[in-house]
């Protein structure tokens, strides 16, 4: 009779263990999802950024070649 209570005080320190061990494999998943939004995320504006740079170089070297033909039309 005199294990029952250390024997309990154990069970109870397992389960508080085990409880401890559970939260942290939860968290642990909920935060592996979160780096996969992230990373998702930040491959989607990766994509983005390089496609508005290339509009706006499209952009520049269009503008560039208009006022190249002013300036032609000008010199007439």
């Amino acid at each position: 009779m005199s294990d029952h209570p250390a024997n309990e005080a154990s069970s109870v320190g397992w389960e508080s263990l085990e409880d401890r061990i559970d939260r942290i494999i939860d968290r642990n998943r909920t935060l592996a999802s979160e780096n996969k939004a992230l990373r998702q995320a930040q491959q989607n504006w990766s994509i983005e950024r390089a496609d508005l740079v290339r509009r706006n170089e499209l952009a520049k070297s269009r503008i560039e070649a208009m006022i190249n033909r002013l300036k032609s039309l000008a010199d007439e």
